[in-house]
């Protein structure tokens, strides 16, 4: 089992499955908050007037909503969905998921070990929360780089604990690109930029970086490195080296950014 939680707080965006729609609302259970029940009032459905509200929610559906308002004392919690756009939550139900699975590879690795879930809460899982605030956060930390993660944590488990992230989670990745305008007038022009290119991926030193035309005199840089900082120093590095290269034999170079 995860651990036990108490209720949401104000603002936050939970997962919920509905369970019984009426005309002046829905009632909710909101599934990371051992499905403690919530509502939906009809007015905090969409924006607009809702004329028939199963046309935006019904029974058994999965949905993200923004907690607007928690009476512990009573239990009640008010929700809106309308107030959760469309990236919002996406990006919610991702992480809801990732820590469903998550939730299971902490079952794994209990089993290989022949203890309880809750034993391996108690041994692990509950200071691996408090460390990185989800579990899958833990995993994708420990496949990304598990000398850093046995210097925070030591114990019986972690060798488990590696093995199962390593066969399961994907390391975790960002990517970043811009285009590096190159124009030379020599008459070796094109080799110069050939050449201050190759200085470019030189000074990648190693990362992963992949350069290509995109039509004369552009060229992509794309950067895949496991978080922004790191990106954003490779393409520093690799743009800067590029540019001055080809700027130092005459030509003239600049680095624009596109998505980040």
């Amino acid at each position: 089992m995860s651990r036990v939680r108490g209720f949401p707080e104000h603002g936050e965006l939970v997962v919920c499955t509905v369970k019984n729609v009426k005309n002046f609302g829905a009632f909710v259970t909101l599934d990371e908050y051992d499905d403690k029940e919530g509502f939906v009032h009809v007015r905090d459905v969409a924006t607009g007037w809702v004329k028939y509200i199963r046309d935006y929610i019904r029974e058994g559906q999965k949905i993200v909503c923004k907690v607007l308002g928690v009476d512990s004392s009573k239990g009640h919690i008010d929700l809106s969905l309308k107030s959760v756009n469309e990236h919002q939550k996406r990006e919610k139900i991702q992480q809801w998921k990732n820590e469903k699975k998550a939730e299971k590879l902490v079952e794994i690795i209990a089993e290989r070990m022949g203890i309880s879930v809750d034993d391996a809460y108690d041994e692990f899982g509950n200071d691996l929360l408090e460390t990185y605030e989800t579990l899958y956060g833990a995993f994708e930390a420990v496949v990304a780089d598990p000398e850093d993660f046995l210097s925070e944590f030591s114990g019986d488990w972690t060798d488990t604990f590696i093995e199962v992230a390593k066969e399961n989670v994907v390391p975790p990745s960002v990517q970043i690109d811009g285009i590096l305008e190159m124009t030379s007038s020599a008459p070796d022009g094109m080799e110069l930029v050939k050449h201050a290119l190759m200085a470019g991926l030189e000074a990648a030193d190693g990362a992963d970086v992949e350069i290509t035309c995109v039509g004369c005199p552009k060229y992509r840089v794309v950067v895949n490195a496991a978080e922004y900082k790191e990106a954003e120093e490779v393409m520093r590095n690799v743009s800067a080296a590029a540019v001055n290269d080809l700027v130092s034999n005459g030509g003239t170079a600049s680095l624009k950014r596109e998505s980040k």
